[in-house]
């Protein structure tokens, strides 16, 4: 499981980077179950459930698939417009899904993203100070009428938080 989570560490940073947005500055990974998870009608079970927010200020709801046919697919519920209440309540406006898949075109070996513009909500109940979310709900409509729904719960574990800090490089290029 370890490993998994790595790889979809790895693979979120470098997609972010390959359509050239800012570098991620928050990563969190959550443990739980997905109730729902459907993407155009289908129904999908999830292997992992993260949120990594760039410097930018755009917020990503990232959900790997389980899907057996399809070991990089992956869609991400992104916005830039969010808020947090009192009562540990966020809300972030999607504006757009990244869509991946295995049949993306790849650079540096992982599949890039399809952008699709969208309109919707996804609403984290928790906090991540305090290392906990309890559940993430998401609904999104793209341009195509094509809907994507996200029911998260988690299973009580404290959540990971990773902050990460931009620092020169350590490979020197001869």
């Amino acid at each position: 499981m370890r490993r998994c989570w790595q790889a979809f560490v790895v693979a979120i940073l470098f997609a972010t980077s390959a359509v050239a947005d800012p570098d991620t500055d928050i990563f969190a990974k959550m443990s739980g179950r997905c109730s729902t998870l459907k993407i155009a009608g289908r129904d999908y079970a999830c292997r992992a459930v993260a949120f990594f927010h760039n410097e930018q200020g755009r917020g990503n709801f990232t959900i790997a698939l389980d899907d057996p046919a399809d070991d990089s697919h992956i869609i991400t519920f992104s916005g830039e417009n969010s808020r947090r209440t009192p009562d540990n309540l966020y809300q972030l406006q999607i504006d757009r899904m990244l869509l991946n898949s295995k049949d993306r075109p790849r650079v540096d070996g992982l599949p890039v993203p399809f952008v699709e513009t969208s309109t919707g909500l996804c609403k984290q109940l928790g906090n991540f100070a305090a290392a906990q979310v309890s559940s993430i709900s998401c609904t999104a409509m793209d341009n195509n009428g094509q809907k994507y729904e996200l029911e998260f719960v988690s299973d009580g574990s404290p959540i990971e938080v990773l902050r990460v800090r931009p620092s020169p490089p350590t490979i020197e290029w001869h």
